[in-house]
């Protein structure tokens, strides 16, 4: 069986001292050429998770490692050269090109003082082929779509070649047709090796794409393993604090929450 590529366990976190912890004793691995969603309600903590598992913010106890080194242990660069990010959302400040934006994540790759190289440049080119938008490239950034801006985030996070790809709710403000486009590129990322971790709340993106879950709800982790053995009515009931049916269509799981309103 494969090693985790990603192993935590029993994270606490609190923002301060004097307050209620927001993770409690979450642990749980990621295998290597995996995705895996972590599914629940909002204030369930998996943004802070994220924030944890990039190294930006530190636990109050537990451990984090990246392969058999503690994440605390890799340069600020090495980890950006291990870990991509794709923000829930982000604020460009200056019209940068699509291009332009997207070389920003051959940064961990550069001294403070060096330009891009023609490689660099190729590396960008190809994540913007890589997630369809390669026509967008002298585009400015803020003639965008949403679903536009979403791929060229990604695009960023892929040229830094990363082999872990986190991403932050990535289809949480795309209608369908750009939440299945996305769920489609991290899909082939795992096919070209790259491990995938995202948060999301939305049950049905999970069972579209993930090969595991990880159910949160305030801060702790219920239910870790395959979609087959959580993607259950009891589990995601449990989760989000609400009855919901999972029903088979077309041998697809399809999430049903209807419950009369008072």
């Amino acid at each position: 069986m494969s090693q985790p590529i990603l192993s935590i366990s029993n994270l606490e976190f609190s923002y301060e001292p004097d307050q209620k912890n927001v993770l409690n004793a979450v642990s749980f691995d990621i295998l290597p050429g995996t995705i895996t969603a972590i599914l629940g309600p909002n204030g369930a903590g998996k943004t802070t998770l994220i924030h944890l598992l990039l190294g930006l913010r530190k636990p109050l106890s537990g451990s984090i490692h990246l392969k058999d080194r503690s994440i605390g242990n890799y340069s600020r660069k090495e980890l950006s050269q291990w870990i991509g990010l794709v923000p829930q959302s982000e604020y460009v400040p200056f019209e940068y090109s699509v291009l332009e934006y997207v070389l920003l994540g051959r940064a961990p790759y550069l001294g403070p003082l060096d330009l891009p190289a023609q490689s660099d440049i190729e590396i960008a080119h190809q994540a913007l082929i890589l997630v369809g938008i390669e026509h967008l490239e002298m585009r400015p950034i803020p003639e965008l779509s949403g679903g536009e801006l979403q791929l060229v985030l990604i695009a960023r996070a892929l040229a830094q070649q990363p082999k872990v790809l986190l991403l932050d709710e990535p289809t949480s403000h795309l209608d369908l047709s750009n939440r299945n486009i996305t769920l489609q590129i991290l899909n082939q990322l795992r096919l070209n090796g790259v491990t995938v971790l995202f948060t999301t709340h939305d049950p049905e993106a999970a069972s579209l794409v993930a090969n595991n879950l990880v159910l949160m709800r305030q801060g702790k982790v219920l239910h870790t393993g395959s979609l087959e053995a959580t993607f259950t009515s009891q589990k995601l009931s449990e989760t989000y604090g609400t009855h919901i049916d999972v029903l088979q269509v077309d041998g697809l799981p399809v999430v049903r929450s209807l419950e009369k309103l008072q």
